[in-house]
């Protein structure tokens, strides 16, 4: 069972949220994430991919808030994606004090800038509004441990993609776990990149 060998807090989550039973793209992946290697994890549409990034990053960073550098970024499509992803977030954290930040673009760069600056452990941002802030040296990306890209078929588009590159270049040590439904050949390429070594989990 995929959800046996997770923090004791996250174990105390599921239950709260009555959630006892991993779905078959949940236990393939989650054993192979925890690893630490960098995946690509393709699923259909309700296989369980939010919530199985959602538990491998809580577990990555042990349920601890710590520092104030961001040591988790989910990188999103767009505003309504990241808002949906914030909201899948504190479901799990509405009492937990981990710190996850919605980057949200209606605010200016510089308030998002110094907000972000007072400390977080869980980045959910565009690739618009992450490179404004990575141009500005707005985050901090020393202590990265785990990067994930939910519903990765947008990082196609030029400044997705170039903010992809941008700040990777800057990332010393981290895995990398791309989320997506289907294996497009464009993100392949991220192996001469990022993904070194990556392993592929596949449920259709």
């Amino acid at each position: 069972m995929a959800f046996k060998k997770l923090h004791s807090d996250i174990l105390e989550m599921l239950e709260y949220l009555d959630i006892t039973t991993p779905t078959a793209f949940q236990s393939a992946s989650i054993p192979v994430i925890k690893s630490g290697a960098n995946i690509y994890c393709t699923a259909p549409k309700g296989s369980g991919k939010t919530t199985t990034m959602i538990l491998t990053t809580l577990q990555k960073l042990k349920c601890e808030p710590v520092g104030t550098a961001p040591r988790a970024i989910i990188l999103v499509e767009d505003r309504d994606s990241a808002a949906e992803v914030n909201e899948a977030f504190f479901k799990y954290l509405r009492h937990h004090p981990l710190r996850v930040y919605l980057c949200d673009e209606k605010l200016h760069i510089d308030v998002i800038k110094s907000e972000v600056f007072e400390g977080v452990d869980i980045l959910i941002a565009t690739p618009k509004t992450l490179n404004k802030l990575f141009l500005l040296e707005g985050v901090n990306t020393t202590q990265l441990k785990i990067f994930n890209m939910d519903d990765a078929a947008f990082l196609e588009q030029k400044i997705a993609h170039n903010t992809m590159l941008l700040l990777t270049e800057s990332i010393q040590k981290c895995q990398f776990v791309i989320y997506t439904d289907k294996m497009h050949p464009f993100l392949k390429r991220y192996e001469s990149y990022f993904m070194k070594h990556p392993k592929v989990i596949s449920i259709k």
